[in-house]
C-alpha cells in the first residue's frame, strides 16, 4: 500500500512541512515560492508537488528541494524523494486578480511587516496581468514607502518631483529616470513609491522592481542553463523596469552587455526604465562609456545629504505616524546629532520609543542620550577624510591640493602625514582606502605616516598639542 495514501494525512504532513520551511526562510520567501506549491500525492515513496511554471519549478528545485525532502522524511520516514511537477493551469494570485479581485494590494498590504534595514517585506513588486511571473523574480514592495510618506525638502525636492511625474504620466516622459544619492537618503523609498503609484493607477501594467544584483544572478543562471531566451522574454516584456543599485553591474562585462540590449529594447518599445545608484551615471566605475551615455540620455536627479530642517521634519512625521508624544527638544537633539542618513535617524527614534514603552520611563533628553550612547558616539566620530584634509591644510597653511601631490618637502609631507594619522584614528576607512584619498598612495605609506606621527607626539610637545587640537576640532 502506498505510504500516506490517506489524503487528509498527506495534506496534514504537507502543512507541517511547509510551516517548518516558512519558519526557516521567512514570510516573504514563503509567500513567493512555497505557498503557491500544490501537494499532489505520494506514490512509490515519492512525494509529488506541483507549481504553475517552469521558472518557479527551477527556483524551487535549486533553492528548496533538498530541504523539502529532509522535512518530508522527518514527517514520514517512508519518503525517499520529492518531485516537482509543472501544472500551468493551477490557480495563482494573478488568476484571482483577473477574476475581478483587488489585485492583491489590500490583502498584501495588511500582511506587510516593517523592517528597519535594507531588506523589505510586503507585497510582490511585479505584475503580469495583475500579479504573476514577474513577482517570482522581483523584490517585494514595502508598504511604508509611499509618496504621501516621503518628507520633501530642498535636498530631495527635484528627485521627488521627477518620481511623481513618471509615476503619474500616461506615457513615458523621459527615459530613463536615474535617481542617485548616498546611502539612506530616500532612493529606495522613491522607487517603491513609483511602483505603488503605477500599480494603483493601472493594475494591468507590468512592473518589475529588483536589485542589480538580482538581475546579474538571473542572467548568469540563464547562461549556465542555456536558457537566455526565457530571460530576455521575461525582462523585455515588462511595461516598467526598475533596477536598484545599478552601480553593482560595474566591471561585469557580460551583464553590462545584456543590460545594454535590454535597455535598448525597452526604450524602442516605449517602455519606462527607472534606475537608482549611489553615483551619477558619469561617475559609475567600471561601466562602459556607451552605457553611461544611455543612462545620461533621460533625466538624472540627485538626492543631496539631508539638512537639519529636513531631518527634523522627517522625525516629526515619523513620530506622528507612530502616534508618539516625543518632546520637541528630543527631536531637535536627534536631528542635530544624527546626520549620516535617514534610515539611521528613524532607527534612533524607534529605539528611544521602544525603551520608553518597554521600561516605562518618560522620554527626555537625558534618557535619549543614555539609550543612544553608542550611536551618538559613533556619529560624533563620523568625520570624512576630505574634512580632515581641509582642516589640516588650513591649520598648517598649505594648499589642499598638496594633500594629493607628490611633493616631499617637509612643510608639505608632515601635514600630509598628520592628515593620514587622523584619518586612521577618526574614520573607519582601511589603510588602502586612506592611501587612495591621498593621491593614490600605497597602504604602507599610510602605515609609515601613522608610526611617524606617534613617534613625534612622544618627543615633541608642541607637535602633540597641534595634533590633539586638530582632533578636538574635528570631533567637535
Amino acid at each position: 500500500m502506498d505510504i500516506g495514501s490517506d489524503d487528509r494525512q498527506f495534506q496534514t504532513q504537507w502543512y507541517r512541512v511547509s510551516s517548518r520551511l516558512k519558519a526557516e526562510i521567512g514570510e516573504t520567501a514563503f509567500e513567493n515560492w512555497v505557498k503557491p506549491i500544490k501537494a499532489c500525492d505520494v506514490k512509490n515513496s515519492e512525494v509529488r508537488l506541483a507549481v504553475p511554471s517552469r521558472f518557479m519549478r527551477d527556483w524551487v528545485v535549486a533553492n528548496y528541494l533538498d530541504r523539502l525532502k529532509e522535512l518530508w522524511v522527518d514527517e514520514n520516514d517512508g519518503v525517499r524523494s520529492v518531485d516537482i511537477l509543472i501544472q500551468p493551469t493551477m490557480k495563482t494570485k494573478s488568476d484571482e486578480a483577473a477574476d475581478g479581485q483587488a489585485v492583491g494590494l489590500e490583502d498584501d498590504a495588511r500582511n506587510a511587516s516593517v523592517n528597519g534595514n535594507d531588506s523589505k517585506t510586503g507585497v510582490n513588486g511585479a505584475v503580469q496581468s495583475g500579479w504573476e511571473s514577474g513577482s517570482k523574480i522581483a523584490a517585494p514592495l514595502d508598504n511604508r514607502f509611499r509618496f504621501d510618506q516621503f518628507v520633501v525638502g530642498k535636498p530631495n525636492e527635484f528627485a521627488y518631483a521627477a518620481a511623481r511625474r513618471v509615476a503619474e504620466a500616461q506615457s513615458v516622459p523621459f527615459n530613463p529616470l536615474f535617481l542617485y544619492g548616498g546611502v539612506g537618503l530616500g532612493k529606495t523609498h522613491l522607487m517603491n513609491a513609483i511602483a505603488w503609484e503605477i500599480l494603483e493607477r493601472d493594475p494591468s501594467r507590468t512592473v518589475m522592481y529588483l536589485s542589480a544584483e538580482k538581475f546579474m544572478y538571473r542572467f548568469v543562471r540563464a547562461l549556465r542553463e542555456q536558457n537566455t531566451v526565457d530571460f530576455k522574454e521575461q525582462f523585455r516584456s515588462v511595461d516598467v523596469l526598475m533596477i536598484d543599485d545599478v552601480q553593482f553591474i560595474g566591471g561585469r562585462d557580460a551583464t553590462q552587455e545584456e543590460f545594454f540590449h535590454t535597455f535598448n529594447a525597452l526604450v524602442d518599445q516605449g517602455r519606462q526604465i527607472i534606475l537608482s545608484a549611489d553615483k551619477s551615471p558619469s561617475d559609475l566605475e567600471g561601466v562602459e562609456e556607451r552605457l553611461k551615455s544611455r543612462l545620461n540620455c533621460g533625466l538624472v536627479a540627485d538626492i543631496h545629504a539631508t539638512t537639519y530642517e529636513l531631518r527634523l521634519a522627517i522625525l516629526e512625521t515619523k513620530a506622528e505616524t507612530m502616534e508618539l508624544e516625543a518632546p520637541r527638544q528630543v527631536l531637535e537633539f536627534l536631528a542635530h546629532k544624527i546626520t549620516s542618513n535617514v534610515r539611521e535617524l528613524e532607527g534612533a527614534l524607534n529605539r528611544v520609543a521602544a525603551h520608553t514603552q518597554l521600561v516605562g520611563r518618560e522620554m527626555t533628553l537625558e534618557t535619549t542620550q543614555e539609550v543612544l550612547h553608542d550611536l551618538l558616539r559613533a556619529n560624533d566620530r563620523r568625520v570624512t577624510i576630505e574634512e580632515i584634509q581641509k582642516r589640516v591644510a588650513e591649520h598648517f597653511n598649505i594648499r589642499l591640493s598638496d594633500m594629493h601631490s607628490a611633493r616631499r618637502a617637509r612643510s608639505v609631507a608632515r601635514p600630509r602625514q598628520v592628515a593620514m594619522y587622523l584619518a586612521k584614528q577618526l574614520t573607519s576607512r582601511s589603510l588602502p582606502e586612506i592611501g587612495r584619498k591621498f593621491g593614490g598612495r600605497d597602504h604602507t605609506t599610510v602605515m609609515h605616516a601613522v608610526k611617524k606621527v606617534d613617534e613625534l607626539r612622544d618627543h615633541d610637545t608642541t607637535f602633540a598639542e597641534d595634533v590633539e587640537l586638530l582632533r578636538r576640532m574635528l570631533e567637535g
